[in-house]
């Protein structure tokens, strides 16, 4: 019989104080800012079980990758600077995010047999690069077909990457990688759960989502690659989602990211020193000045030209930019827009997620948007395909209702993740509404400024929205109540 050594008091109290310390040391000292109740979970927990809260927190709690700064980015001042809020886009440069540009082409994909098809015609045309992100990478039909076709483009002389979550895609058992590999794809794994520590975070997970072809066409949004994303499981319909596909700026600035995530898969100590702006405009500028002969006038002229001096620049152009957020950048990006854009918002304010876990922060802002006679809607899926999201969204819900959100449930599963903000700004891609998204995992969405776009998810959201029921805003049972309140007390982990 194996016997643990026994501890006196004095013992216990210093390793406790010792854990205190590693856990002040790691987010102080390195400047990891955390939220009151995600500190407070981690602070009781190291302290009423600290042989088992310690371990955890190494494996789990580190937030960020990143030293403090994040260098600012010029304020955007060009042609096409007019067309964005300037709350929007001052904001992100001085987070570190490339500017808007206008792109050449802009789709979006809200059926999951378009979707596919788009997505399988970006990877055929590809001729000399294709890089491709992904959550899931799915053991079934789509999987096997976005692994052959992946596989095909290698065998033709092009450079194809494949970055996959390693637990996200932990069920499909790496079933593709003999014909990946065999074909000359290279593939990496994003923070494998087994692996040493030093080597990055196996709570941080890159949920990212993107394909881009040559550097000049992307393929984006809330879709991983299987099959409830596009066709549907059997005898079951396919989730709802969307997706887009773009040629210009935006694929370049998708480009740039990936090159990052790309070199954190093989540890931190690999990840590049070059801030992500200045990647973004490397990359453009090794694209404009390589012309190879094969390509198309339209992929060369992938970011329309800057209007002359003294013309107003065409408001029917897309604009758009990517937007990133993660350990990899100091600042939670995406969190920071998503209040500006609530308190900025004078009309309407759109939201679509399947998964509903806000802050303390965000809760209130969009509350206060709703008592300023915002009009502000919220669309979930009723049932998700995560019940511990679903019970922990509850007092967030209700709340909202009682002070007069529109909140609409639907009877099936929602994936897409998507925001309209007045007539100004919309956002689309990976990132859902829980702190999970937006404190944890790497993440990145589409900002738009054009008019086109942003009434085409406004109008995608409110056709969507009239197929569900609203929300309630009844007072649950006592059970209910105190299991929703436990659940969200780890809701930051979901």
């Amino acid at each position: 019989m194996i016997r643990l050594p026994a501890l006196s008091p004095l013992e216990h109290a210093a390793f406790v104080a010792a854990g205190l310390l590693v856990y002040v040391i790691t987010t102080r000292a390195r400047q990891q800012r955390r939220h009151p109740y995600a500190a407070l979970a981690w602070v009781l927990g190291i302290a009423a079980f600290p042989y088992l809260g310690v371990p955890i927190f190494l494996l789990f709690g580190t937030r960020k990758t990143v030293r403090p700064s994040t260098p600012r980015q010029p304020v955007p001042a060009g042609p096409w600077a007019a067309l964005a809020p300037a709350w929007a886009t001052r904001l992100l440069a001085a987070l570190g995010v490339p500017e808007a540009r206008p792109q050449a082409a802009l789709r979006f994909h809200a059926d999951g047999a378009q979707a596919l098809a788009e997505l399988r015609a970006l990877i055929a045309s590809a001729q000399r690069t294709l890089d491709v992100c992904t959550y899931v990478l799915g053991d079934d039909e789509v999987g096997a077909a976005v692994a052959g076709e992946l596989a095909a483009r290698a065998r033709a002389g092009v450079r194809v990457r494949l970055l996959v979550d390693s637990i996200g895609s932990l069920r499909s058992r790496r079933s593709h990688d003999a014909l990946l590999r065999a074909a000359g794809v290279r593939v990496r794994r994003f923070m494998p759960a087994l692996r040493n520590p030093r080597r990055g975070r196996t709570n941080l997970r890159n949920h990212r989502k993107l394909v881009v072809a040559d550097g000049l066409r992307l393929w984006g949004g809330g879709r991983n690659l299987a099959n409830e994303y596009f066709i549907g499981r059997v005898g079951e319909a396919p989730w709802i989602d969307l997706s887009f596909s773009a040629e210009g700026a935006l694929a370049t600035q998708a480009m740039a990211l990936f090159e990052g995530d790309w070199r954190i898969a093989l540890g931190l100590r690999h990840a590049s020193r070059i801030p992500y702006a200045e990647r973004a405009m490397r990359h453009e500028a090794v694209l404009h000045a390589y012309q190879p002969a094969h390509a198309s006038a339209a992929a060369l002229a992938a970011t329309p030209p800057a209007p002359a001096s003294g013309t107003a620049p065409p408001t029917d152009a897309a604009l758009a930019q990517w937007v990133p957020s993660g350990p990899d950048f100091h600042e939670d990006v995406l969190h920071a827009l998503l209040i500006s854009a609530a308190f900025h918002a004078q009309r309407r304010l759109l939201l679509a997620t399947p998964y509903f876990v806000p802050d303390e922060g965000l809760i209130e802002s969009l509350l206060l948007a709703a008592k300023r006679g915002v009009q502000v809607t919220l669309l979930l899926p009723r049932h998700s395909n995560h019940r511990l999201a679903d019970w922990a969204r509850g007092r967030a819900v209700r709340e909202l209702v009682d002070n007069g959100v529109d909140v609409r449930l639907l009877p099936v599963m929602l994936h897409a993740k998507a925001v309209v903000v007045d007539d100004v700004l919309a956002l689309c891609g990976s990132a859902n509404l829980d702190s999970r998204s937006l404190f944890i995992n790497y993440e990145a969405m589409a900002a738009f400024y054009s008019r086109a776009e942003i009434d085409w998810l406004a109008g995608w959201i409110t056709r969507t929205a009239a197929d569900g029921e609203p929300a309630s805003a009844r007072p649950p049972s006592l059970a209910r109540d105190v299991l929703e309140g436990v659940v969200g007390a780890i809701a930051f982990q979901l």
